[in-house]
């Protein structure tokens, strides 16, 4: 159980951040699909047409979703950028998405509209969300603003062994090193 906290406490804003980027995009998946067939079967516009604007539209459904909800507490000083970069990142996620549907019908000559969905779907959709996630943690939603950082201090556990070896913290404590280097990484992430 113990592990298990442990592991808990390392990973679980990753986590948190994960489950809420995903219930976001699942959002934004029901969106892309209606305006997808909407525009493909009832619009009678072209397949990878269609999925550009369907993508579109979910991407600011998904914008206002994650900068107002699964990534709200990295807020930056530069929204300008942030949304640029956003935009940026969605593109190349875009690109992706339409990328899988013209090979589909185009380059293999899969034509009909069940076809057209499994590749931005199944293909597509999840190769695009892979980069977005990615990019979006790395390079938009960074959580520049010194005011949201929050002062963190790691002691060893009481009775540790091998605090002796570890370096001194506040009032003479050891800290644990690996929690340490965990906390300079994470600092250095958000700074850069």
């Amino acid at each position: 159980m113990k592990a298990l906290r442990n592991w808990y406490d390392r990973v679980g804003h990753l986590l948190h951040e994960t489950l809420k980027f995903g219930a976001v995009g699942g959002f934004g998946v029901v969106v892309n699909v209606i305006v997808f067939n909407l525009c493909r079967d009832h619009l009678g516009l072209a397949s990878v047409r269609s999925s550009v604007i369907s993508t579109a539209v979910a991407i600011v459904v998904n914008y206002l979703g994650n900068r107002y909800w699964a990534f709200r507490h990295r807020t930056s000083d530069d929204s300008r950028r942030e949304f640029v970069l956003f935009m940026v990142f969605s593109g190349v996620g875009m690109a992706i998405e339409a990328g899988t549907v013209a090979i589909s019908h185009y380059w293999l000559g899969h034509t009909s509209l069940l076809a057209d969905n499994i590749a931005k779907y199944a293909v597509g959709l999840p190769l695009g969300t892979l980069f977005r996630f990615w990019s979006y943690r790395t390079w938009v939603f960074t959580g520049t603003r010194e005011i949201d950082r929050k002062p963190v201090r790691v002691v060893a556990p009481p009775g540790d062994e091998d605090a002796d070896d570890r370096p001194a913290g506040p009032a003479g404590t050891r800290l644990d090193t690996e929690a340490a280097r965990l906390v300079e990484d994470e600092s250095e992430t958000s700074r850069a």
